[in-house]
């Protein structure tokens, strides 16, 4: 009995043993699966977090185009320039150094300032016809002799019928008394047996390169219009044509732009021939180089011919590869309207919004100080003004270093946006600052981003280039009817002299 109640005192001894040694392993494991849930959790609430945000942005918080923006989004950021203004409007009566100014609501219609196209009479029309009145409205009788006293002028502009000139070339061949046989010489448009003129094909090119209607719906309108059959095949050569002759405009474009003091540059994506490729511009407020390139980043500047060679200013949106532009010796202005757009959307996340708020006020505050200086004729704003808005500018640095003390610790993409764009205010301050420093420069770089935006939209309709190199003839073409514009030159006029073979040459550099 004692033997048996040992051996069983012995067995229970290892049961208990092995089961807690079991429990401990189950614990281990449990342990374990609980901090890779914990991992799993962490994730995806960064995740949801990165999400939500994804889904919160807009056209005020970042690069999305306006036409995206839901209905309580427009109004959401209605309502925060509201706002926004009334709180620079305290910010400039605390500060007291800066001008006051009022700002007027906006009017529908045309703007004050604003030249207008209010149609207006001539001196010298084409045709009058006179209405005179058969007899008396009193007594009835005849008025064809009677004293004219008064006479209401009201003129009509309309177009007469349109419908081609068809002119004939004859080029005689005489014989001399030598007994040669010379033949006189066509014209330049005088290209074959039958063929459109230099006007013709002017608006052909107007209407696909500037007004971007497709091939076939520019055919069938010239076709209706002109009253004779327009071919889209002969369509299709008509921007490569115009492109062909504006090698010595291009040229010309870009010395121009490397002679400017500012100049801006954007690239966006495009498909041509299906593969990704990119356009770029350089331009400013006289001048619009347009071009298309296997690359996005340093080749393509180089290989535009302007920026290497350019020592003014560069307003960009901060891409970091117009700083990567070879031996380049010009200096940088960031877009401040990107700067706006990253501000709100960091000031969205928590514990971030005082000091976005501060540097947004600062940053508008500033371009309302340089915008009154321009109109005013001033080169530069007041030492005074300079010395509150640098302030302005450190205090609302400071305290983004507050909301964020530890800028050092790995954090999400969401967690890193504030710390991102803390670093970036502080290292390109003086880029930032560019344009209330220097009065020539813009506050943002909508000069470039409009000039490209044409070309989204001849993509939008085609839904790709088809070749490379009738992409490049669109840019050239492009590049031409906006530099016109710019400098206030007729587009088809501009586009007639070129098919004449006498293309018009800018002659400003612009600022």
């Amino acid at each position: 009995m004692v033997d048996s109640g040992a051996g069983g005192d012995g067995g229970s001894a290892s049961r208990s043993e092995a089961d807690y040694a079991q429990l401990r392993g189950e614990n281990g494991e449990l342990r374990a699966e609980i901090g890779e849930l914990r991992d799993q959790v962490v994730a995806l609430t960064a995740r949801i977090a990165e999400l939500e945000h994804e889904l919160s942005r807009h056209s005020g918080n970042s690069g999305k185009p306006p036409s995206s923006d839901s209905l309580g989004q427009r109004a959401a950021q209605n309502e925060e320039r509201l706002s926004r203004a009334e709180r620079r409007r305290r910010a400039r009566e605390a500060a007291k150094k800066l001008t006051e100014r009022a700002e007027p609501k906006r009017r529908p219609g045309k703007q004050p300032g604003d030249a207008g196209t209010t149609l207006e009479m001539r001196d010298d029309p084409d045709d009058v016809v006179v209405h005179a009145p058969p007899w008396c409205g009193g007594c009835g009788a005849g008025l064809a002799h009677a004293e004219v006293i008064a006479v209401e002028r009201r003129q009509v502009f309309d177009l007469p019928k349109v419908t081609v000139k068809v002119t004939e070339y004859r080029a005689e061949t005489r014989l001399c008394r030598c007994g040669v046989a010379t033949t006189g010489v066509f014209p330049p448009e005088a290209r074959g047996p039958a063929c459109y003129g230099p006007a013709v094909r002017a608006l052909a090119a107007y209407l696909m390169g500037r007004q971007h209607l497709p091939v076939a719906r520019t055919a069938e309108m010239l076709s209706d219009v002109l009253g004779v059959p327009v071919s889209t095949g002969f369509l299709a050569g008509v921007i490569p044509e115009a492109a062909g002759g504006l090698g010595g405009f291009l040229e010309r474009l870009k010395q121009l732009l490397r002679e400017s003091d500012v100049v801006h540059a954007d690239e966006t994506g495009a498909r041509i021939a299906g593969v990704r490729r990119w356009f770029h511009t350089v331009a400013n407020a006289a001048l619009t180089l347009l071009d298309c390139h296997t690359a996005r980043g340093v080749d393509a500047y180089v290989d535009m011919g302007v920026l290497g060679d350019f020592d003014g200013v560069l307003v960009s949106d901060g891409y970091r590869s117009y700083w990567a532009i070879p031996d380049a010796s010009f200096d940088h202005a960031l877009c401040s309207a990107h700067l706006l757009r990253d501000l709100t959307e960091v000031g969205e996340l928590g514990g971030q919004a005082g000091w976005t708020t501060a540097m947004t006020d600062v940053l508008l505050d500033a371009k309302a100080a340089a915008d009154e200086a321009r109109a005013q004729g001033w080169t530069s704003l007041s030492d005074a003004q300079l010395k509150v808005f640098r302030r302005r500018y450190t205090m609302a640095l400071n305290a983004g270093r507050a909301a964020n003390p530890d800028l050092g610790r790995p954090r999400t993409k969401l967690e890193r946006k504030p710390t991102n764009l803390l670093t970036r205010l502080e290292k390109q301050r003086h880029e930032v600052c560019r344009s209330w420093i220097d009065l020539r420069v813009p506050f943002t770089n909508n000069i470039a981003e409009q000039a490209l935006r044409m070309a989204k939209l001849q993509q939008k309709i085609s839904g790709c280039f088809r070749t490379e190199p009738g992409a490049k003839a669109f840019c050239a073409v492009r590049s031409y009817l906006q530099t016109a514009a710019k400098q206030r030159v007729n587009r088809f006029d501009a586009l007639i002299r070129l098919f004449e073979g006498d293309p018009w040459m800018p002659a400003e550099a612009g600022p």
